[in-house]
């Protein structure tokens, strides 16, 4: 067994893996994979990829086995579940306005590294709330590398061309229509995921209404109409000021932007939220 202090994280939603977790003192999980071919070169591409990234909010890689038909990956433990079940009140408990803003920086922190400070660009390409893994003191941490690929290695290549992957609701659609990856991909993907941070809602709610089963569409609708109070999570009984929820449900919906020359880069959306925090510290909170 090869060990490695490197960041790392777990597996893509597509594979026909069975996931086996084993928590040695609270600090390891791991993933054991059968032996199809198909899985081969993600796990490989996965272990190559976690082993260059270290980041607080970013699942940190302990080790792997790659013997025969055995692929075992070991991560970090984080004890407290995934963004998606807090959302849901999977443990009595729904999240506040304050924790939702502080998980979003922390995933804004997490991908911005990924785009700019990593050896080599990596594009994560899955990000979504049930990939968003929280510890006991409800800080945010980026999972599954199972999709992720490496960015551009000429300065003046903006895209990687390749199979279009990733979840339902979350992807990009200027990806899926060129197959031309880029960060601001995430980016798209992040957007979506803080509206489900907001109002608690998943990127598509079949058992809605017609008009509201796509989020995002719905979204975008009533901030229009000025109706943003009518979108926070029901489930959040604090007061917010409607200024502050203006300014984060606008950021949310550039990042959702159709094409990503209206999307900011991810380090942009870090320092907005942290604005956006600046300013509910201070009187974000409604009388």
């Amino acid at each position: 067994m090869r060990y490695s202090s490197h960041d790392g994280s777990d597996f893509g939603g597509r594979q026909d893996a069975m996931g086996v977790t084993l928590v040695e003192d609270k600090m390891r999980e791991a993933r054991w994979m059968e032996h199809f071919d198909a899985l081969s070169n993600e796990f490989r591409s996965e272990v190559e990829l976690l082993a260059k990234i270290e980041h607080r909010n970013l699942v940190r890689l302990l080790g792997f086995v790659d013997k025969g038909n055995e692929r075992l990956i070991i991560t970090e433990y984080v004890p407290n579940g995934t963004l998606r079940e807090h959302l849901d009140g999977g443990n009595g408990k729904f999240l506040d306005f304050n924790q939702r803003l502080e998980i979003a920086i922390d995933i804004a922190h997490g991908l911005t590294y990924l785009h700019l400070y990593a050896e080599k660009q990596i594009i994560h390409r899955d990000v979504k709330s049930s990939n968003i893994l929280l510890t006991e003191s409800m800080r945010a941490k980026v999972a599954d590398f199972g999709f992720a690929r490496l960015g551009g290695s000429d300065s003046d290549k903006t895209h990687v061309s390749t199979q279009v992957k990733g979840t339902v609701g979350y992807l990009d659609p200027e990806y899926m229509k060129t197959y031309q990856l880029t960060p601001k991909s995430d980016v798209y993907s992040f957007g979506v995921l803080l509206l489900e941070v907001l109002t608690g809602r998943r990127p598509v709610e079949l058992k809605r209404p017609p008009d509201e089963r796509v989020t995002l569409r719905w979204v975008f609708r009533k901030y229009n109409e000025g109706c943003v109070l009518e979108m926070l999570d029901p489930q959040m009984k604090e007061a917010v000021n409607g200024e502050i929820l203006v300014k984060m449900f606008g950021l949310a919906i550039q990042c959702a932007a159709p094409t990503r020359k209206d999307r900011p880069d991810m380090k942009v959306v870090g320092e907005q939220l942290w604005a956006i925090r600046m300013d509910y510290l201070r009187n974000g909170r409604r009388q």
